[in-house]
């Protein structure tokens, strides 16, 4: 019996039972005038909202951590004060963001600087760019700053630039060491797009409330985008497992 057959039988019920009921509740949030099609559309819009807003996180994160390591590399005596000045905007970056509710950020962002715009949904993607990027900042540079200190100066001594110290030597190692804490930051982005509907962003939880609104029943549409995202968590940590095993297995050898 296919669903439609199925959700019209139970409809011909006078006292349907529980499992009737939800039956029929998912049918209308799912099987219901295709709106299978609209939960796929919201996610399509996540996968990208996530995408550019990991590219710009790491982006932001791997500048802000390396002016913070190197401003902290500087030997004593030889400060450099320009360098001084950028890693305290950097700080300051860091801590505000750091300390201060992502949902309050959206707002800001789309009610108050992007108050005009009518592309939130881009806008929700910049301003978890740019939480992301703080956390990312002091995920690379924990594992830059946890290396010996010994590794940046036998290649400054074989003549190469710090840039290429850091390229060549020191950022392989640690990226092994940090990509666990990345892994995990990924996850939480990913599950953060759902904060974007507060501004208007449509991703899946976006049109979840738009199907309530038609079907005046939350339960199914919410288990179901509760559904979407741990499907995406579950594939996402068994990629990131697979890489730390390899890369595992890389070390072996």
């Amino acid at each position: 019996m296919n669903p439609t057959a199925l959700y019209e039988t139970f409809m011909a019920l006078e006292d349907p039972g529980f499992w009737q009921e939800t039956y029929m509740q998912f049918y209308r949030a799912w099987f219901y005038e295709d709106r299978w099609l609209t939960y796929f559309k919201g996610l399509g819009t996540t996968l990208y909202v996530t995408v550019i807003a990991l590219c710009i996180g790491v982006v932001l994160g791997v500048v802000v951590a390396t002016i913070c390591t190197a401003h902290d590399q500087q030997r004593p005596g030889r400060r450099n004060p320009v360098l001084g000045l950028i890693n305290a905007v950097c700080r300051v970056y860091v801590t505000v963001i750091r300390g201060t509710p992502m949902m309050v950020q959206l707002m800001i962002m789309g009610f108050a600087v992007f108050a005009t715009s009518r592309e939130k949904t881009l806008v929700g993607a910049l301003t978890l760019g740019i939480n992301s990027g703080a956390y990312v900042a002091e995920i690379i540079r924990g594992g830059l700053m946890s290396l010996d200190p010994g590794q940046m100066e036998a290649g400054r001594s074989l003549g190469l630039s710090y840039l290429d110290t850091m390229r060549f030597i020191v950022v392989p190692q640690a990226f092994k060491a940090i990509l666990p804490s990345l892994g995990n930051e990924f996850i939480v982005l990913l599950k953060d797009t759902s904060l974007i509907s507060v501004v208007s962003g449509k991703e899946i939880v976006y049109f979840a409330r738009a199907i309530v609104t038609k079907t005046y029943e939350p339960m199914a549409p919410y288990l179901i985008t509760a559904a979407m995202y741990l499907v995406l968590v579950l594939i996402f940590s068994w990629l990131q497992g697979k890489l730390e095993r390899r890369l595992r297995q890389s070390d072996r050898r």
